[in-house]
């Protein structure tokens, strides 16, 4: 089950950057085109137009690397993350459909639960 956690992790990852790459390449392409337009205003917008598409795809892409790293550590608060995030990722079909289904599965194998119980219960239950 240990791998089920490390794929669902780097699929994240992977998927996020991909989001990453797509803001760039928007970017770029929107000011490319401002660039060759002879019109201030036009340029202007688009430039415009680009950041706002950047950030947003940044927006999108974070929580799934963020997650994806505190999977790596086992962090309780990293699992609940990508759960909410693959929930998300189901309506970007077809990719993100098969991602968000797999990470959901395995996120949810009690053996994989357990591996990021809660340590606070772990410490309450030593001291008793």
């Amino acid at each position: 089950m240990e791998k089920h956690i490390n794929v669902v992790a780097a699929l994240h990852i992977g998927f996020s950057l991909i989001g990453l790459i797509i803001a760039l390449l928007v970017s770029t392409i929107l000011n490319l085109v401002g660039d060759f337009a002879d019109d201030q205003h036009a340029e202007m917008i688009l430039s415009i137009i680009a950041n706002a598409i950047s950030v947003f795809f940044i927006i999108l892409a974070l929580p799934g690397i963020l997650g994806g790293i505190g999977l790596f550590k086992r962090k309780e608060w990293a699992r609940v993350l990508i759960l909410i995030v693959s929930v998300l990722d189901l309506l970007n079909f077809p990719l993100g459909t098969a991602i968000g289904t797999y990470s959901i599965w395995a996120l949810v194998q009690p053996e994989i639960v357990g591996k990021f119980g809660n340590r606070s219960s772990e410490v309450t239950n030593i001291e008793q």
